[in-house]
């Protein structure tokens, strides 16, 4: 499935959203990406068009199962990259950051021995950390 990196950045920001506040709006969006509401309110026509989102009577939006797999595929990508690169020392901060910037360019190959190789060092990347 090909979606352009800002693509998967609003359908990842959405999943953010509605897992820290539960429901979602088109604001909420504009806050977390720090973009401007006519940016997001065409991307969120587009994703409606798309099969993406559907968007209720009161504004509320709901990821559809193509976005919520594109969703959950990238904010995967960057919780398990995160983990990754603070176990090498990386502040917070800066592996968030890099993170974000990584989770879209990553092959799986890569992606995937990376995850290979914390397991073999007996950490679970998939795994929430304390």
């Amino acid at each position: 499935m090909n979606i352009y990196e800002s693509a998967e950045d609003y359908l990842e920001a959405i999943l953010i959203l509605r897992e820290r506040q539960g429901a979602v709006r088109s604001i909420d969006v504009v806050h977390q990406l720090e973009l401007t509401k006519p940016s997001v309110s065409v991307a969120m026509k587009r994703f409606r068009e798309n099969g993406y989102i559907e968007m209720d009577g009161d504004g509320f939006i709901t990821l559809l199962p193509p976005g919520e797999e594109i969703a959950q595929r990238i904010y995967g990508r960057h919780k398990m990259l995160t983990r990754f690169l603070r176990l090498l020392g990386v502040s917070e901060e800066n592996a968030a950051a890099d993170a974000c910037k990584m989770e879209h360019d990553l092959s799986e190959e890569t992606f995937e021995r990376i995850r290979e190789h914390a397991l073999r060092q007996g950490v679970d990347l998939l795994e929430e950390q304390n």
